[in-house]
């Protein structure tokens, strides 16, 4: 790198961010969506009614009935209580014995809180909000954790990006004071700078505790190999390390210990409603564990008690493990994972973090556009390089249509059967069906006109949103206002919102593009003006 300290900073922020910059704003878009993930979980299956906390004691004791029912002699039970926003219904989990060159055999369910069965009728086979936040770092039809290797080094590039923009705006905060409408490529660069500036502490955030992720996932594998070499044997003792040594299955049959007994000892240590969840692991064995897990909410890490499932008895840590509740190192992780999920946040705290969100996306969607705008040629002739056309065309079907892509998602929701099997896969292929398809549009047409194309279909695709919930469900948003379901019909507000911006930016797009007519800009794609995307 030649030239100015600075200079150099400046190419570097560049390349770093356009090289992923459609992964990254794939992430960002899925990710901020991320932050109301139960809430559309919730819309996404209008058969549930709202949600009804039941005494946590009531609801162990339901559950441990369903589970011992229909998951006897399972591995490892799970049940959640309604305690938080992330469980409007009391839901358990359970995983059967693996058996060697077997698929292994897991089940769900959510139970009503009124009967503690299952829904009747149960939820349509959804993957709500749950898909579009874990496809934030594991994208989608990868196999294992390839998708999540790849966010690890695209979150490595935003850092970079993050750390080399402060030193290359000089004028960083000047810039949050500064936008210039209607001046071409100036007024891009000026947007882009007062969406980093004005969320730039939320960035560093997001972004570093991101890192921290990857680092113990994707790059820490890496140390171990360091140390260990390839010794699988050695590798494999490292779990034993850092947890202990576990309790494994006796065979003996022994009765599980009634779980809403722990749970009255437990809450007059920790007080109500503190229990996020109970894993029981060999429930009716000898050997049987239960380990009630404390929410962690305002907390530095998650606090947990283990008991003995055969007799009650209160038990210390595995012998020989860290203790994950007083280390230091793991209590920071705790506080980073907490602060990027924003578990913690109250409704009007996560509606800040999806605003930061949002300007994040528009950070990463106005340096695109503006890498682009800022290289295209003056001269005739030159945007009919093939390289240059396929970038501004990208642009278009990455920005506008993957927000048109997940209008479609919802769609799919209320417009695909029922009863249709793998539905929830069905669902994102819509998604991804709809995205392809914004794809081909943008390349058959002209980048100007597909920006105003797109953005319409972008605007008429979520205005329909609460239509088609009308049309096809009794949660509309007529009922949910007068119900008072503010999960419901934030969802519906929230796609007219997105609409009505989306079409507003059209229109400015359109009336842009009509005074540059009237001008008669001159030609640079082969016979049609080529006007600047809002210049």
């Amino acid at each position: 790198m030649n030239g100015a300290f600075r200079q150099s900073m400046t190419w570097l922020h560049t390349w770093s961010g356009i090289v992923v910059v459609w992964l990254l704003y794939f992430m960002f878009v899925t990710g901020t969506i991320g932050y109301f993930d139960d809430e559309v979980d919730r819309w996404m299956k209008p058969e549930q009614g709202p949600s009804a906390q039941m005494p946590i004691e009531a609801g162990l004791e339901a559950a441990q009935t369903r589970l011992e029912d229909i998951a006897a002699g399972a591995d490892r039970w799970f049940i959640y209580p309604t305690i938080k926003r992330s469980n409007p219904h009391l839901s358990t989990f359970w995983q059967m014995p693996t058996v060697e060159g077997e698929d292994v055999v897991r089940g769900d369910e959510e139970l009503d809180p009124t009967t503690a069965q299952p829904f009747t009728p149960a939820a349509r086979d959804t993957g709500g909000g749950q898909v579009l936040y874990r496809m934030h770092y594991l994208l989608h039809y990868l196999p294992g954790r390839s998708g999540y290797y790849i966010m690890a080094i695209v979150t490595m590039f935003m850092f970079v990006g993050l750390m080399t923009g402060v030193v290359a705006h000089k004028k960083i905060f000047k810039d949050f004071f500064t936008f210039r409408w209607a001046r071409g490529q100036r007024s891009w660069l000026d947007l882009h700078n007062l969406a980093s500036v004005a969320t730039l502490p939320f960035q560093f955030m997001i972004t570093y505790s991101g890192l921290l992720f990857t680092l113990a996932l994707f790059w820490m594998p890496f140390v171990v190999l360091g140390g260990y070499g390839f010794d699988i044997k050695r590798i494999s003792a490292l779990a034993i390390e850092f947890q202990g040594q576990q309790a494994e299955r006796s065979g003996d049959a022994v009765p599980l210990v009634r779980l809403a007994t722990l749970a009255q000892q437990i809450e007059a240590d920790w007080g109500p409603n503190q229990i996020a969840f109970v894993r029981v692991e060999y429930p009716g064995d000898a050997n049987a564990r239960v380990t009630f897990q404390r929410e962690t909410t305002g907390r530095t890490s998650a606090e947990s008690v283990l008991f003995d499932g055969a007799s009650g008895e209160r038990l210390t840590k595995p012998a020989g493990g860290l203790d994950f509740d007083a280390n230091p190192a793991f209590g920071f992780a705790g506080v980073m994972f907490s602060l990027h999920e924003g578990q913690f946040a109250d409704t009007v705290l996560r509606w800040v973090y999806f605003l930061s969100g949002l300007l994040g996306t528009i950070m990463i969607g106005t340096g695109a556009i503006y890498w682009v705008e800022k290289r295209r040629p003056r001269r005739a002739g030159d945007p009919t390089k093939w390289s240059f056309r396929a970038v501004e065309r990208a642009n278009v079907a990455v920005i506008a249509g993957l927000i048109g892509a997940v209008g479609v998602y919802l769609w799919a929701n209320r417009l695909l059967p029922v009863g249709l099997a793998e539905r929830a896969d069905w669902e994102v292929h819509c998604m991804f069906l709809a995205w392809l398809a914004f794809f081909a549009h943008a390349a058959l047409r002209r980048a100007p006109v597909a920006w105003i194309e797109q953005c319409t279909a972008v605007g008429l695709i979520f205005l329909a949103v609460p239509i088609v919930n009308g049309l096809t469900t009794s949660a509309h948003l007529g009922n949910s206002i007068a119900a008072g379901d503010w999960v419901l019909a934030g969802v519906d507000l929230t796609a007219i919102a997105t609409g009505l911006i989306a079409l507003g930016i059209a229109h400015a797009m359109r009336a842009r593009r009509s005074r540059l007519d009237a001008i008669d800009v001159p030609a640079l794609d082969g016979g049609d003006a080529q006007p600047q995307l809002g210049g």
